[in-house]
């Protein structure tokens, strides 16, 4: 006769939560114990106490070697170098632009880091200096790439390819740079007829997706062509599009955008209009977006 071996029933131990080794995400709130393990190391958004790891802010954790992290899903854009970026000109200072950006610190974008009206390849002269104004001006828009991260944490942009440059017509909104998903390209030419700019630090741009492009402007002539109605309701579907994604906290990239903007389709435009107001304004009155529209 065989033997049986039977086990009482136990309260079972609460499994210690160790750092995400997988391609799942790893959530935390502040206080959660990311490891007990003392072999890594603390970076931003933690803290030890008690040979704990802690989180200190509500965030994703990240793990790079025995390095661990948590980047916070509501916070200032912190820029990497290679990001594309969408800012707004604050100051014209000596051979140098500040930008708005999002981040900690204005941006920088020095007159040596552009391409100059033409295309033209020479080294800065004083007439270009005083000349700035007349390719950046304040609050114009412009789209550029982090070439560099000084050591106090500002960003330093360049416009060198002419894909890059200044923004003429369409609407900007700013939505939290967590929700933004990083990519190879931001540059997407959506089947609908409009464009967007995926900026990682939150601003989004959409524009008319153009036929023509002028590449030997250099990226500073603006386009003031009269908009047709149809691309204007495309355009305004695809921004109450992107703000239903924010609503929602789903992250914003190209297929995302045009499964919305798919799914919107039985709808008019005017009812979007109303349900977006809602979405955006919320129950507790504070907005979940911003946008600009200029036309």
């Amino acid at each position: 006769m065989a033997a049986v071996t039977m086990r009482l029933p136990v309260p079972r131990k609460p499994a210690v939560v160790n750092a995400p080794r997988g391609p799942e995400k790893h959530l935390v709130a502040p206080g959660d114990t990311i490891t007990t393990d003392t072999g890594y190391m603390r970076g931003h958004g933690t803290y030890v106490e008690d040979d704990k790891l802690i989180a200190s802010v509500a965030g994703v954790v990240e793990r790079v070697n025995k390095l661990i992290c948590v980047r916070a899903l509501n916070t200032r854009y912190n820029g990497e170098v290679g990001d594309v970026v969408v800012g707004r000109i604050t100051e014209v200072q000596q051979k140098r632009w500040k930008v708005e950006t999002y981040s900690r610190l204005d941006s920088v974008l020095l007159l040596s880091s552009i391409n100059l009206p033409g295309g033209e390849l020479r080294r800065r002269s004083i007439e270009d200096e005083l000349a700035m104004r007349d390719c950046l001006q304040e609050g114009d828009l412009i789209s550029a790439e982090v070439q560099s991260v000084f050591t106090d944490g500002a960003l330093s942009l360049h416009t060198r390819s002419l894909k890059y440059g200044k923004l003429s017509q369409g609407v900007l909104i700013q939505v939290s740079p967590s929700l933004v998903k990083r990519q190879k390209t931001h540059f997407h030419d959506l089947p609908c007829g409009a464009s967007v700019i995926l900026g990682n630090n939150g601003y989004i741009w959409i524009y008319p997706t153009s036929e023509q492009r002028d590449e030997e402007t250099g990226g500073f002539i603006t386009n003031l062509e009269p908009v047709s109605m149809s691309d204007r309701e495309v355009i305004s579907r695809v921004r109450n599009c992107i703000v239903a994604l924010v609503t929602h906290k789903l992250m914003l990239f190209d297929t995302s955008i045009l499964y919305c903007y798919e799914a919107s389709l039985p709808h008019q435009v005017q009812k979007l209009v109303v349900v977006t107001l809602f979405c955006a304004v919320g129950g507790n009155g504070k907005a979940s977006s911003v946008a600009e529209v200029r036309w």
